[in-house]
Order: C-alpha cells, then sequence, then structure tokens
C-alpha cells in the first residue's frame, strides 16, 4: 500500500529560537523525534492527552508550522519546501474552533470559500449543493449557520474540508463537544469518506472513537512516540498481568445492563 505521509525523526521545539538544539529552559519539546507512516486510504489515528503534541503534530503536516529538525513529507513533497503544493492536496478540521461565518447561510459560506480555493462559478454550482447532501445539509443549505447545531457545524466544517477535492483530510478532535447523536453521525460521516479513498489523520481524546474508527493507532506521551499499529498490534504490548487486571477491574464495574448508556441515550433521542 502507497505511502502518503512519511514522519521521520521529528523534533519541534517552543521558545528560544536561537539555538534549538541547545539545552534553554525557555524551550519546550513539544515532538521528541517521533517517525511514523500513514499508508494510502487509512483512517489513522493520534492518541495522546492534552500537551501530548497531537495538534502539533498536525499543524506540521498541514503546513500551519516547521519542524525543528527531522523529515515531514506529504504526498512526496516536503513540508519545508514545498507547502504550496501540499495544500493543494490535503485539508483539516479543527474541533472547537470557529471555521465558519455564522450569520452566512450554509450555502453561501461554502461559494465564499470555494472563491478562495478559484473554483469556478460553474463547478461552484454543481459542488456546492452536493458536499451539502453529502454531510446531510442539504435541506438547510438556506438557513444561517447561527441557527445550527454544533454537530451540523462540524458537518459543515468537513463540507468546507472537501472542497478542494483533498487526497487527505486532518481531523484534529472533530467530535469535541458533540452530544452522543452529533458524534454517531460524525463517525458515519468519516466511514463514508473513507470508503470513497479518502486518507484520514484524526486525532481525539475517546478511546472508543479511535476503536471504531481506526485502521491503525499511534499513541503519543509528552511529546514521544509510545507505539504505532493496528488495535490487535497494540494489545501485544500490555503484558498477560496487566491484560487480567484490567480484566478484573472491568469485571468489578460491569453493570447489569447489557447495553451501555450511550446506547440507551441514542436509541432514545433518535426513536422520539
Amino acid at each position: 500500500m502507497e505511502t502518503v505521509i512519511r514522519i521521520k525523526n521529528l523534533i519541534r521545539h517552543y521558545g528560544n529560537s536561537s539555538h534549538l538544539l541547545k539545552r534553554n529552559d525557555n524551550v519546550v519539546e513539544a515532538l521528541k523525534d517521533i517517525s511514523f507512516e500513514v499508508k494510502k486510504g487509512e483512517i489513522f489515528g493520534l492518541l495522546g492527552q492534552n500537551g501530548a503534541g497531537k495538534s502539533t503534530t498536525i499543524k506540521i503536516l498541514s503546513t500551519m508550522l516547521l519542524p525543528t529538525c527531522g523529515e515531514v513529507t506529504i504526498l512526496g513533497y516536503d513540508v519545508t519546501k514545498d507547502e504550496s503544493k501540499i495544500r493543494e492536496c490535503i485539508n483539516f478540521v479543527f474541533g472547537g474552533e470557529r471555521s465558519l461565518y455564522f450569520r452566512l447561510t450554509a450555502e453561501d459560506n461554502l461559494y465564499y470559500f470555494a472563491d478562495l480555493y478559484k473554483i469556478s462559478h460553474e463547478e461552484q454550482l454543481i459542488k456546492v449543493p452536493q458536499l451539502l447532501e453529502l454531510v446531510g445539509l442539504g435541506d438547510v443549505g438556506k438557513r444561517r449557520v447561527e441557527t445550527f447545531s454544533k454537530g451540523m457545524k462540524q458537518r459543515l466544517q468537513i463540507a468546507r474540508a472537501l472542497l478542494n477535492d483533498p487526497e487527505i483530510i486532518f481531523l484534529d478532535e472533530p467530535s469535541i463537544g458533540l452530544d452522543p447523536v452529533g458524534a454517531l453521525e460524525l463517525r458515519k460521516l468519516i466511514k463514508e469518506l473513507a470508503a470513497k479513498g479518502k486518507t484520514i489523520l484524526l486525532t481525539t481524546h475517546y478511546m472508543a472513537e479511535a476503536e471504531e474508527l481506526c485502521d491503525r493507532i499511534a499513541i503519543l506521551n509528552k511529546g514521544k512516540l509510545l507505539t504505532c499499529g493496528t488495535l490487535t498490534e497494540l494489545a501485544n504490548f500490555v503484558t498477560d498481568s496487566e491484560k487480567e487486571a484490567i480484566l478484573a477491574e472491568k469485571l468489578r464495574r460491569q453493570s447489569q445492563l447489557e447495553v451501555t448508556l450511550e446506547d440507551i441515550y441514542v436509541t432514545l433521542v433518535e426513536r422520539s
């Protein structure tokens, strides 16, 4: 399978920029020599606590930040030299951040961003309705975004990110703040995009979300890469005694219910 993202010995420091590689108390080491690859068509997950380096990694990959050291290539292009070529092939959605104009309608938001991408008017008239249908907003395209729920706004942001037909989409905590129904709809949309051949790099704090969506997962902690692989491969890094302790704790906490609270909540809301 083709490699579309390659990270080798990536280091990123924040602070005094004059001599970053020398010891300096003002320098924060956000990423400490991490390496991994992402294959074409994968949903690849980045997991880690706040401050682990997930968002810094995404910003470097989306050409918003330069690495301090290391090699980073997207579709064979170097992030330090070929940012304009990379930006033609990627797009991103940052969860919890406002990248829409709330007083405009959903349609007008997409037409505005399509103009920025220099998409012809004729193509916009075809693409904008198609994208609104794809993200489940076809019947509310003429409504102002300020009337949308958070989940609807997040789906519209994904439509915005698809305007340039990117090969790779970066989703930085896209489900943050969403209610269970909105998060479920978002996961369905991400799966549909992957089925259409998009490569997706996803950061999340929600383990169940990563388990459901991701083909492979990288775990970051304090700027270091702990491990990377499929869920089965990651499980092999946990010892038998640790697994027994985990299972014992799960049994101790096990409820009499056969379904989870999230299952019950989503079912009751969808039924009403």
